[in-house]
């Protein structure tokens, strides 16, 4: 069902971005890898292609930069111009501080990468779907869209704001041939609190001290079921939590 499409993944050099990328690259996905860390994507890209035999093209952008993407997007080789799949994963969280005390800068990082970055994003691809009738979004949001915590203020905002585009933006792509959707993972162990405490690998393992976290393997496997779903059924949101995270949702 995936076998010759084009997926392009932002945030694809770590974490669950990164690992939908492999995901995809194993049902034959052609996978375009966009992230700030060249690096870190020439690492995979290499990975990809030794295990898959896939086609990989690698882009560094930053997509708070709203030209980044149609500068990408320009760059493509003709192999990968015809883009099937959309994963929105780029996203992080900055600082877990009460807002009288909270650091300005981390919440401008976080609503130009987590929502600003994202609509950007997805305004230079959606036309691409529209124009060959066909596509698939999915938006990678947060459970923190929908149940917000004491030091999250602005991370909780940008991720309810993701859900929230989300759902209108399946909206306007009905009767397109587009398929729109949210997925909302609780507790994820990858690189997230590391880099939210600003590399502080003691804080960071106290988040998932006592419960066993989702992986982003485990959020890869909600996003190829999404994706695999027969042509007439859409998964408009899903929210996946830990056995340990279990909470209620409003």
């Amino acid at each position: 069902m995936l076998q010759a499409k084009t997926a392009l993944i932002t945030g694809a050099s770590s974490g669950i971005g990164a690992a939908i990328a492999e995901k995809l690259a194993a049902s034959g996905v052609k996978v375009i890898l966009v992230a700030r860390r060249l690096d870190r994507l020439e690492a995979l890209a290499q990975k990809i292609q030794d295990q898959y035999q896939t086609p990989v093209f690698i882009a560094e952008g930053d997509m708070r930069q709203s030209e980044a993407m149609p500068q990408i997007l320009h760059s493509l080789p003709k192999l990968f111009r015809e883009i099937d799949i959309l994963v929105n994963s780029a996203g992080l969280a900055a600082g877990l501080d009460p807002i009288i005390t909270a650091d300005i800068e981390d919440w401008e990082q976080m609503i130009d990468t987590n929502f600003k970055g994202l609509v950007y994003v997805t305004r230079a691809v959606l036309p691409l779907m529209q124009a060959r009738g066909s596509g698939h979004i999915i938006n990678v949001s947060s459970l923190a869209g929908h149940r917000a915590y004491p030091g999250g203020s602005v991370y909780c905002a940008t991720k309810a704001a993701v859900t929230s585009f989300t759902r209108a933006l399946k909206l306007e792509c009905q009767g397109l041939n587009i398929r729109v959707t949210d997925i909302a993972p609780g507790m994820v162990e990858t690189e997230f609190s590391a880099v939210r405490f600003k590399g502080d690998a003691g804080l960071a393992k106290k988040v998932y001290a006592n419960l066993i976290p989702l992986s982003a393997e485990d959020v890869a496997d909600a996003m190829h079921y999404a994706l695999t779903r027969p042509a007439h059924m859409t998964i408009s949101e899903m929210v996946i939590v830990a056995n340990d995270q279990a909470i209620q949702l409003v």
